[in-house]
């Protein structure tokens, strides 16, 4: 994506002043990720940007402020440098939540020498932004760019809005992010029941991450936006269930993570150990962590929770044992509500392609939800084809008009009122979506890949790029496989 699209994109609605700073701040960015890794020079934009919202504090308290360092940059004689690490260092959220932040406040990293002039110029030019969140998006795009070489990247916008849409939170719902990375799910759940309730929601917000440096950017995107939200201190969800029940939960979840298992788990031997309640009859497979976060997501969801989470194709048609009656377990539970296929390509950084999950806890008609039951039915959506190019880019995108088609979709299988002038009478459409009873998925070796239910018609063009898509995934699996057996091989080898 070019620089100029990227700003456009996220300011539609911006003047063309605005459009400037927020070139400004790019460029300013660029001059400095070339005197330093481009990485810390993305969150370095992000730390400023949150000082000048956050670092305020009455005159003579003595401590260092937004102004004071606004001051500094426009003095333009002395060191800036040494200004931000110290501002940062006061005024920086805190990984934790016991008192001893020691270690945590300095995350963000230092400027390195000769960086006073690109540092000077984001101030000046981060002070003059009116409207903070097009500018935010801006610098997290930068730094999910920059982090997806190593697929630690952050959700996009349009799936953030498809996962959200799905899930459909309410007013005065929980909603917990297992993986909450840069909290986008949770800024995204926030915006969609605020719009819809046209106040600030009364939302329990809750996210979790492992790493200190994402949930310390979890908490500078809630913040800087104003949003209440309580990010948990470092953390293996995975580790033990969740203690509360939530009423959302959203997870972009890390696919095929092995040996997750804490030590001592994976196989019970000893009888006396406790069950773990979010697999009571097996525990999932050490080798990888699918499984196993699809039942701890499950476990954390209330009498009438729903979930969607992102998943590999491999869960929904794998013939494994272990996969099998995972799909079987949710199928007898109905807890499954709507599988999409999602299209390839559509994160950046992988050409593997996924799906979209939605479980819910309670597919009955009542009032403030769907006005059809749903009960033993799951809907599947073939969405392979819902894409459009992002320009001067080989990237792909949902889109906004995919995302609104997938989510009318599924509100119309769920009898949901989206326009009083729209009909809400549910009809498969061929290669598009189709609604199939739990009963006959049961009979199909309970195949929950929607490509198997809602595929595209036949002919000639369709066969030709069918197969040439099906090679490609294939190739893909293959290579993933190999990826995670050379991990795995490399792990055995150290125990050596």
């Amino acid at each position: 994506m070019s620089d100029v699209e990227a700003i456009r994109g996220g300011a539609r609605a911006e003047d063309p002043a605005a459009l400037k700073v927020f070139a400004e701040v790019r460029q300013q960015r660029v001059r400095l990720s070339r005197l330093m890794n481009a990485h810390d020079a993305a969150r370095l934009v992000l730390g400023l940007l949150y000082l000048s919202r956050t670092a305020h504090a009455a005159p003579g308290a003595g401590v260092p402020t937004w102004s004071w360092l606004l001051g500094k940059a426009a003095e333009g004689s002395s060191p800036i440098a040494p200004s931000v690490s110290t501002c940062l260092a006061h005024w920086l959220p805190a990984t934790d939540t016991g008192g001893d932040d020691t270690g945590t406040r300095n995350l963000m990293p230092v400027p390195s020498p000769g960086t006073d002039d690109p540092l000077r110029g984001l101030i000046l030019a981060i002070n003059s932004v009116q409207q903070v969140g097009t500018l935010l998006d801006q610098c997290l795009h930068d730094l999910s760019a920059e982090q997806a070489r190593g697929s630690h990247y952050f959700t996009p916008g349009d799936m953030a809005r498809l996962m959200v849409g799905s899930a459909a939170p309410q007013d005065g719902h929980s909603v917990l992010d297992p993986v909450c990375g840069s909290g986008g799910l949770l800024v995204e759940s926030h915006r969609y029941v605020r719009e819809r309730v046209g106040l600030n929601p009364t939302m329990s917000l809750r996210g979790k991450d492992q790493h200190a440096h994402t949930s310390q950017v979890a908490r500078m995107n809630l913040a800087v936006r104003g949003i209440e939200a309580h990010v948990f201190p470092p953390t293996d969800s995975l580790a033990t269930p969740e203690p509360d029940r939530y009423d959302i939960v959203l997870a972009n979840l890390p696919f095929n993570q092995h040996d997750w298992a804490p030590d001592g788990e994976g196989v019970r031997q000893d009888r006396h150990i406790p069950t773990d309640p979010r697999w009571p009859e097996e525990p999932p497979p050490r080798g990888s962590a699918n499984a196993a976060w699809i039942l701890h997501i499950a476990h954390a969801l209330g009498t009438q929770g729903r979930a969607a989470f992102l998943m590999a194709d491999s869960v929904a048609k794998s013939t494994q044992p272990a996969t099998r009656r995972l799909r079987e377990g949710l199928l007898r539970a109905d807890l499954v509500e709507c599988v999409i296929a999602l299209p390839p390509r559509v994160f950046g950084h992988t050409e593997a392609t996924a799906c979209l999950w939605v479980l819910n806890k309670d597919k009955s008609p009542r009032p403030g939800w769907g006005s059809v039951d749903r009960r033993e039915q799951v809907l599947f959506i073939n969405a392979r084809r819902a894409f459009e190019p992002v320009p001067e880019s080989r990237a792909r995108r949902l889109g906004d008009k995919h995302t609104e088609r997938i989510l009318a979709t599924l509100a119309t299988w769920r009898g949901i009122a989206q326009d009083s002038a729209a009909s809400m009478s549910h009809r498969d459409e061929p290669g598009w979506s189709r609604s199939f009873s739990t009963k006959e998925i049961v009979r199909r070796k309970h195949d929950l890949m929607p490509t198997s239910y809602a595929a595209e018609p036949p002919g000639p063009e369709h066969d030709t790029r069918s197969r040439i898509d099906r090679l490609k995934r294939e190739l893909v699996e293959k290579l993933n496989q190999a990826h995670a057996l050379e991990s795995r091989l490399l792990d055995a080898l150290e125990e050596i």
